[in-house]
């Protein structure tokens, strides 16, 4: 029988970083808040060894299974070192036509080594899939997390990983309810604030929720946004979003968390996860102070803000689905390796958006030149580099600057601009500056033939309509680039199919 503190820490996941596994007071302290009756752990970083020898000892501290929960949209290696770091959900999308066999295979091949990995570190609730919908090419926090624009799409992919990961015995959680694809600003800075009719929501965003439920999905993360057709408070804070929407027109049963507490959309607030709490909420994810926030709620119960009742009804739900945490079982290898299947992906990911005649492949790498735009902590040690490395290559930022100390320009027949931009917590933007765009054009108009790729966001490339070529990669990563490079040369089809419109 848990008493009233063991609850309340019952209801919280907090966050763990690996980067901290290194200090003692690190350890004890995340050990101490396991005694105390953690509900469970969000996992950031570090050696994926590591993390999964410390969460097999928290484990057998805890007198309750732990839920162990993670970003990983990009597979396990999007947070450790020594694991396999996938696509985004975007270049997901863009690799696989679901209507052939030989593709589904291959994503259900990459959902199962995402699952295979989750478990083998000990993480049981991959927070997995994106089910948002991106209508807002200037998102700057979904973008390429999402798989398309297209709600049946994103209903169709989101499906597909939460019968896999289920299957497997892992919490899946689909995010972040009631859709978070249609705004142009972060919440981890501000609230967003979605203008939009309940029949738009509905034909929309709540589509691929609607089918996460229907496949079973363990748990939904609701956004931080403000959606005045549905409620004043934001729906993480709002019954009219939980209560009524989610369990009731919805006939959703599982388990309901917030994103992160610590974002900034909500720091206009007090008495946050009380608020939470009264609205429906089962889980509390990544206060910024864990002990804080159950002190807090303590003296909400005190003075009846927050009745018991309320919190033995999440407690309740938490403790029967850590009871499924116990069915995990190791899935079996694959012919292929989980590093194989990513390059696969990588692979079928690129498209060709637009090409005049005779521009691809490039026959005479000799005669191009390199233009890196975007960030530069993205592309400073790009494979690029070596294979553009007799020409000449600048960084379009404030003023141009060559790539290699002491060259001097010279005009090539062929240009090709790489553009890098990622989407980040915190960030703000998925794009590139409007002196970055203007400084690309002036050179593409000096060029006989332009190149444009986007490494990140698809949406950057609708800048630069009358380039020779325009190529999507969704991705920053050192295998996307090396795949755009095949094609380029001609060594590999160009596959992709654009998943959003430009």
């Amino acid at each position: 029988m848990l008493n009233l503190e063991q609850k309340l820490y019952q209801l919280i996941i907090s966050r763990l970083d690996g980067e901290g596994l290194s200090s003692v007071p690190y350890q004890e302290q995340t050990v101490g808040l396991v005694k105390k009756g953690l509900g469970g752990f969000i996992l950031f970083g570090g050696r994926k060894d590591e993390m999964k020898s410390f969460i097999s000892m928290l484990q057998s501290v805890s007198e309750i299974p732990l839920f162990i929960a993670s970003d990983i949209e990009r597979g396990a290696g999007q947070q450790f070192e020594d694991a396999t770091r996938f696509p985004f959900q975007m270049a997901v999308a863009a690799a696989i036509d679901r209507s052939k066999a030989s593709d589904v295979k291959i994503l259900r091949g990459a959902i199962r080594s995402i699952a295979s990995e989750a478990i083998d570190t000990g993480i049981n609730m991959p927070l997995i899939p994106v089910l948002d919908v991106n209508r807002n090419p200037d998102n700057p926090i979904i973008c390429t997390r999402a798989f398309s624009d297209d709600p049946e799409e994103v209903a169709w992919f989101g499906k597909t990983y939460i019968e896999i990961l289920e299957k497997a015995g892992l919490l899946s959680c689909a995010k972040h309810f009631p859709g978070h694809g249609d705004t142009a600003i972060d919440s981890h800075i501000a609230l967003p604030v979605i203008s939009k009719s309940l029949k738009d929501l509905a034909d929309v965003d709540l589509l691929p929720f609607k089918e996460a439920i229907r496949a079973g999905v363990s748990s939904i993360m609701l956004g931080h946004l403000g959606i005045p057709s549905i409620d004043t408070p934001p729906a993480s804070l709002s019954k009219k979003a939980i209560e009524y929407l989610l369990r009731q027109e919805l006939g959703y049963e599982g388990l309901v968390m917030t994103d992160a507490l610590n974002m900034s959309a909500l720091k206009a607030l007090g008495n946050v996860p009380a608020k939470c709490l009264n609205a429906g909420v089962d889980i509390l994810l990544h206060p910024s102070d864990t002990d804080a926030a159950v002190e807090e709620l303590k003296q909400a119960v005190a003075s009846g803000e927050v009745e018991e009742v309320t919190i033995d009804t999440a407690v309740e739900r938490i403790l029967r689905y850590k009871k499924k945490v116990g069915a995990i079982h190791a899935l079996p290898p694959h012919v292929e390796s989980h590093a194989e299947l990513s390059q696969t992906l990588f692979d079928k990911s690129v498209t060709l958006v637009k090409a005049a005649p005779g521009i691809l492949p490039i026959k005479d790498m000799r005669n191009v030149s390199l233009v890196f735009a975007g960030d530069e902590n993205l592309h400073g040690t790009s494979p690029l580099r070596g294979i553009f490395k007799g020409n000449y290559a600048i960084t379009v930022g404030a003023g141009f600057k060559p790539a290699h100390e002491g060259q001097t320009h010279r005009s090539a027949p062929t240009s090709i601009f790489a553009v890098f931009t990622n989407v980040a917590a915190w960030r703000g933007s998925s794009g590139i500056r409007v002196e970055e765009i203007d400084a690309i054009k002036k050179l593409m108009c000096s060029s006989q033939n332009s190149i444009v790729i986007s490494f990140g966001s698809p949406y950057v490339l609708r800048h630069f309509r009358e380039a020779d070529a325009l190529i999507a990669a969704y991705d920053t990563a050192e295998q996307a680039q090396l795949s755009v490079m095949k094609c380029l040369k001609g060594e590999l089809k160009f596959q992709g199919r654009l998943p959003v419109r430009l």
